[in-house]
Parts: structure tokens; sequence; C-alpha cells
């Protein structure tokens, strides 16, 4: 039964092993559709906040805390 449960989590581990975005792939996700913001202005509006928020640049996707004065 142990054998049988470790195979199990062994198999489990090796089922996440390939995600990631293959070279051959990267030229489709780097189209501007595929971008997460339509609007390049509005990217720029959302990292300055993000900026007078954390004190530091970039990690524009984690949103957080802070006084907000800059």
């Amino acid at each position: 039964m142990r054998r049988i449960l470790l195979l199990a989590c062994i198999l489990s581990l090796t089922a996440c092993s390939s995600l990631g975005v293959k070279p051959w792939e990267r030229d489709l996700l780097a189209k501007p559709e595929m971008q997460l913001a339509e609007n390049p202005m509005e990217m720029g509006f959302d990292d300055h906040t993000y900026f007078s928020k954390e004190g530091s640049s970039g990690g524009g996707s984690f949103a957080g805390g802070g006084c907000g004065c800059n």
C-alpha cells in the first residue's frame, strides 16, 4: 500500500513538470492582443500608482497597501 501511495505522489509531482512557455510559443504571447492591458497609457498610470503606493517600481501585478504618500 505504501509503494502505491509513494508512486502516486511521485507521478502527481511529475505531472506539472512540463509547464511553461516553449521558445517557439513566445512569438504568439508577444503579440499586442495578448497583453494584459489594451491601453499602454492605462498601464503607465497603473505603474505610477503602484510606485506611489509601494515606493518601488516593477511588480505591477501585485496589489498592496502603503500610505500612498510620495
